[in-house]
């Protein structure tokens, strides 16, 4: 319940169930505990039999994990819904609009809104993008954008992933098993539907095809399958009817990108690439990738095929750049942002470095370039050998790191051994940039299994949950 320090979704302060909640809570003190029990044995089940697991780096070889999936939905509130994508929808408008000045116009820059040292000198931002028009002005097709909820149940906007974003499979996936195990509870009350995503995400990815293209030939590029998110690849590819291949499938002629197969070479219009920047040319990138397509930054160059996301669009959500999102939103749409930023201490400012070395204890400290929860120092909960090793890695490097306020994040019940109990959740929605800028309504809810945790990311010992959003 509330009265801990933080937001509770399912309960008020006084320990009343919120009106969105009260379905759920009377099927919980309805159904008999030995039912739940079998309905999670059986989710457990059913995930493994349909391969939906992730690999784990840094273990043994080939190491694959479960991702825990709570059965207990994260609900959003339809009014609340509304204000989340007009705030995410005006967020992704922006970043887009700097995408495509940093690699033109540089007008941002030379207004002396962000320094220009921060961009061009990120080794995240692409010279190789410089001039180059892509479909539409776009450069980040599809984002997804983690938020959180402090104090009294503000959002905020904790991190935008601009690059490969991941882990919509798990959205879709979590909802089929909900309305296989408790379809008496989608009957209980109107829960917008997600599984049009993938019809969604395809209708995206051909509106950006080249003008040339009438029926865009559209195909997902994934590293190959010992990749983290593979099975994620596999299942999109699927699910959209297009082909999944790996470098070693296409190839370069006359810059236009081509698919082998057994009837002949077949022009590829768009590629979906789930592989970063680095790894995606060898010709002119990484000369040791294995990974990707000779001669592909040539057809791009030339616009003969679409890459989605672009390449270059890591400059955006480096979380170096991150801090100066909001007055991205005030320079290109001329509005305020609906959506916060997490307050951010940047350490190349001495000032913030002073303050942050002082208050070790009290912050969370991130690399800038760092990814799935890799890399942090959480200070309330770290020792003193922790903080004091991370201190030396701060001076060593000081524009390496930012760091942020501990926010109690907000709490929505799990089931646990004992029964019922709250953890600590964020919620990533996706957005797709097409010939509109749409979302599906919903997202997915990570959540920390471990009481008192913050850590939500798979790769620590996260676990997902169906995120509902109600029709009325």
């Amino acid at each position: 319940m509330s009265g801990s320090g933080h937001f509770d979704e399912m309960y008020r302060a006084d320990g009343s169930i919120r009106p969105h909640y009260q379905p759920l809570s009377d099927w919980i003190a309805a159904t008999p505990a030995e039912r739940i029990k079998q309905m999670r044995e059986a989710a457990n089940m059913l995930f493994h039999r349909v391969g939906i697991t992730f690999a784990v780096y840094g273990e043994e070889a080939g190491a694959e994990r479960l991702i825990p999936f709570d059965m207990l939905p994260h609900i959003v509130p339809l009014e609340e819904w509304g204000m989340l994508q007009r705030g995410l929808e005006q967020r992704v408008k922006a970043l887009n609009m700097f995408l495509h000045d940093v690699y033109h116009g540089q007008e941002i820059l030379r207004s002396g809104r962000i320094p220009a040292e921060r961009i061009t000198g990120n080794k995240q931002f692409r010279p190789e993008m410089v001039g180059i028009d892509v479909p539409r002005g776009i450069y980040a097709h599809i984002a997804g954008v983690d938020l959180v909820r402090a104090g009294a149940g503000e959002y905020y906007v904790l991190e935008d992933n601009l690059r490969t974003p991941s882990g919509v499979s798990y959205m879709l996936e979590n909802r089929k098993m909900m309305m296989r195990l408790v379809p008496e509870l989608f009957a209980r009350q109107s829960i917008a539907p997600v599984e049009h995503y993938p019809d969604l995400l395809l209708d995206t990815l051909r509106a950006v095809a080249p003008s040339n293209a009438d029926n865009p030939t559209v195909v997902l590029l994934t590293p190959g399958q010992h990749n983290s998110a593979y099975f994620e690849h596999a299942f999109l590819a699927q699910q959209m009817g297009i082909e999944l291949v790996e470098g070693a499938d296409l190839f370069v002629a006359d810059d236009t990108v081509f698919m082998r197969n057994t009837a002949g070479p077949q022009r590829v219009d768009v590629v979906y690439r789930r592989i970063d920047d680095d790894f995606l040319d060898p010709v002119a990138f990484r000369a040791d990738s294995m990974l990707g397509v000779p001669g592909l930054v040539n057809a791009y160059r030339a616009g003969r095929v679409t890459l989605c996301n672009a390449i270059g669009t890591g400059v955006a959500d480096d979380k170096s750049v991150y801090p100066f999102v909001p007055e991205m939103i005030r320079f290109y749409l001329g509005q305020e942002p609906l959506l916060n930023n997490v307050p951010t201490y940047q350490l190349r400012n001495r000032e913030d470095l002073d303050y942050t070395l002082a208050h070790l204890r009290e912050l969370v400290v991130k690399e800038v370039h760092g990814s799935g929860g890799y890399g942090m120092l959480i200070g309330p909960t770290s020792t003193e050998r922790e903080r004091e090793a991370y201190r030396l890695r701060i001076l060593d490097a000081p524009d390496n790191f930012i760091a942020q306020p501990t926010l109690s994040l907000s709490t929505c019940p799990i089931f646990v051994d004992s029964g019922v109990a709250p953890r600590h959740i964020d919620l990533r929605p996706f957005v797709l940039s097409g010939k509109q800028v749409v979302m599906c309504p919903g997202g997915l809810t990570r959540v920390a299994l471990r009481e008192g945790s913050l850590v939500v990311n798979s790769s620590q010992g996260g676990g997902t949950k169906d995120t509902w959003v109600l029709n009325a």
